[in-house]
């Protein structure tokens, strides 16, 4: 099951710099994750300040 970016984001791109596939891009107003590339592995829920990734 992918992981999903909740509108807690806060744009710091931190998921994104630690996402080993690269699934994770800056979307209009928060990142989004690309479930089709999503490996599951929890790095983006790890890192992130606000504890915006979860898994869907």
């Amino acid at each position: 099951m992918a992981y999903k970016i909740s509108d807690d984001c806060i744009s710091c791109g931190a998921c994104a710099a630690d996402c080993p596939v690269e699934a994770i891009s800056e979307g209009d107003s928060k990142f989004v994750i690309d479930a089709s590339v999503c490996i599951d592995c929890g790095n983006c829920a790890e890192v992130c300040p606000v504890s915006a990734p979860s898994a869907e």
